[in-house]
C-alpha cells in the first residue's frame, strides 16, 4: 500500500507538472476554484474564488415598490415543486414596476448576490449602446479593427461591432460548457483573457448569420472598454448603475488582479432584485423613471432579430413569442433568467441552480422551440398569476 501511494502521488506530481508548462495550465486554477470544491461547473457563489473588480450601488437607491397585492397570491403548488426541483433560489414576479410575488430558497434573500452567467451580455450590449449614445463608438457600423488593430483573421478587416453584439463575428470559437480542454472553459480560468481572445481569429465572413460565441461578447467588451477609456465596472457603474438605482453593488469577476479584464461573457453577481432592473429598462424603452439612460431607438433594435432565419436573437437579447406575446429575455448557464413581457408590463426573475436541458414548451421563436422548457414554466407562472388581478 505504501509503495502504491508514493507512486501515485509521484504520477500525480508528473502530471500536475506537465500541465503547469502545457496551454492547459489553467485546468489547475478550474481544479481548485471548481472541482475541488464539489461542482462539476461553474456555481452561483463561484466569484468568491476569483479577483472581482466592484459596480458601486447608485448614490441615490430607488427601492422596488410593493405591489399592493405583494405577495397575496400564491404560486401553485406544482409551480412550487418545480422551483424545489430545479434548485430555484429566486422567484419573483414584477407587475407594473411593482412586486407583486417574491420567494427565495436555499437561504437566499433579497440581498444574495448570484453569479449572472451569459444574462451580463445583455448587460454589455447595454453599455455598447451607451457608448455609441455618447459618440465614444460611432455606429454598429464602426469597425472592430478601430479599437482593436492586434484583431486576426482574413475577415479582420470587415467585422463590425454590431457584429459583436448580434453574435455574428465570424470568431473563430466552439462553444463548450463542459470540455474542460475547450477555450470556453479557458476563457472562464486564464489569467489574460485579452491575449486568448486576440488568439480567436475572425476566420469567417462576418455579419451573415447568428452563431451564438461567448468569445464574441468578450471581444465587444474589449470595444467598450478600448473606446471609453474606462473599465467596464467603471463605465457601468456610472453609466447604468447609477442611473437605474440599484440599491446593492455587484462584483464583476476579472481574469486576474493583475491584467484586470472582466469577463464580459459572464460572470456579474448581483441580486434578483438588481438585476431586475435592466429589464424594466429595456421593457420601457430605455427610460428610467423619466430619464432616457439608454436610446429608444437602439433598445427597439435589440428586442428584434437581426436575421430573418435566426428570429431567436437580436443585439444581446433572446427573443421568442408565448401564447402570441413578445417576449424577450436575458439568459444564463444554470438557468438565471430575466424574462420580459411588454404588452403584459410583467418582469419574470429566476435564479437557480438547475435549469431544464430539454428544450420544448409553447415558444413560437422559429416554428421550434430553441429553449429548454423550464423557461416556458416560469413564464406560465406568471401569467398566471397576474391573471388574478385583473
Amino acid at each position: 500500500m505504501k509503495r502504491f501511494l508514493v507512486s501515485l502521488g509521484f504520477t500525480l506530481t508528473i502530471i500536475f507538472s506537465l500541465l503547469y508548462i502545457s496551454r492547459y495550465n489553467y485546468l489547475l486554477r478550474g481544479v481548485t476554484t471548481i472541482y475541488l470544491t464539489g461542482h462539476t461547473t461553474a456555481y452561483l457563489k463561484d466569484y468568491n474564488k476569483f479577483s472581482n473588480d466592484t459596480v458601486f450601488a447608485s448614490d441615490s437607491p430607488q427601492p422596488w415598490p410593493l405591489h399592493k397585492q405583494y405577495n397575496k397570491f400564491a404560486p401553485s403548488e406544482s409551480i412550487e415543486n418545480f422551483n424545489k426541483d430545479r434548485k430555484t433560489v429566486a422567484y419573483l414576479v414584477i407587475k407594473n414596476d411593482s412586486i407583486l410575488y417574491e420567494k427565495y430558497y436555499d437561504g437566499y434573500s433579497t440581498d444574495s448576490k448570484s453569479n449572472s452567467f451569459s444574462m451580463v451580455k445583455s448587460v454589455v450590449s447595454a453599455l455598447m449602446g451607451i457608448a455609441i449614445q455618447e459618440g465614444a463608438i460611432q455606429s454598429l457600423d464602426q469597425k472592430v479593427l478601430d479599437f482593436i488593430p492586434e484583431l486576426k483573421g482574413s475577415y479582420a478587416q470587415e467585422v463590425k461591432v454590431g457584429d459583436l453584439s448580434s453574435m455574428a463575428s465570424g470568431q473563430k470559437w466552439i462553444e463548450e460548457y463542459y470540455n474542460p480542454f475547450s477555450v470556453t472553459s479557458a476563457s472562464y480560468f486564464v489569467k489574460d483573457l485579452d491575449a486568448l481572445i486576440l488568439d480567436q481569429p475572425i476566420n469567417e465572413k462576418p455579419g451573415q448569420s447568428f452563431q451564438y460565441k461567448s468569445g464574441t461578447t468578450q471581444l465587444l467588451g474589449m470595444v467598450v472598454k478600448k473606446a471609453t477609456g474606462k473599465t467596464l465596472s467603471a463605465y457601468m457603474t456610472e453609466k447604468l448603475w447609477q442611473p437605474i438605482g440599484a440599491e446593492h453593488i455587484a462584483l464583476w469577476q476579472l481574469d486576474s488582479a493583475d491584467k484586470g479584464m472582466e469577463k464580459a461573457f459572464c460572470c456579474l453577481a448581483s441580486n434578483a432584485r438588481d438585476f431586475a432592473r435592466v429589464g424594466k429598462l429595456y421593457k420601457n424603452h430605455g427610460q428610467w423613471n423619466g430619464i432616457q439612460v439608454l436610446d429608444s431607438v437602439f433598445v427597439a433594435l435589440s428586442t428584434k432579430p437581426r436575421f430573418e432565419q435566426s428570429p431567436e436573437y437580436g443585439y444581446g437579447w433572446w427573443l421568442d413569442r408565448f401564447h402570441e406575446k413578445k417576449v424577450f429575455m436575458m439568459r444564463g448557464h444554470l438557468g438565471q433568467y430575466i424574462l420580459v413581457v411588454p404588452e403584459e408590463d410583467l418582469i419574470v426573475v429566476r435564479l437557480g441552480h438547475l435549469k431544464d436541458k430539454e428544450k420544448g414548451g409553447k415558444g413560437k421563436s422559429s416554428g421550434g422551440h430553441p429553449f429548454t422548457k423550464d423557461i416556458y414554466v416560469y413564464l406560465e407562472a406568471g401569467l398566471q398569476m397576474i391573471k388574478k388581478l385583473k
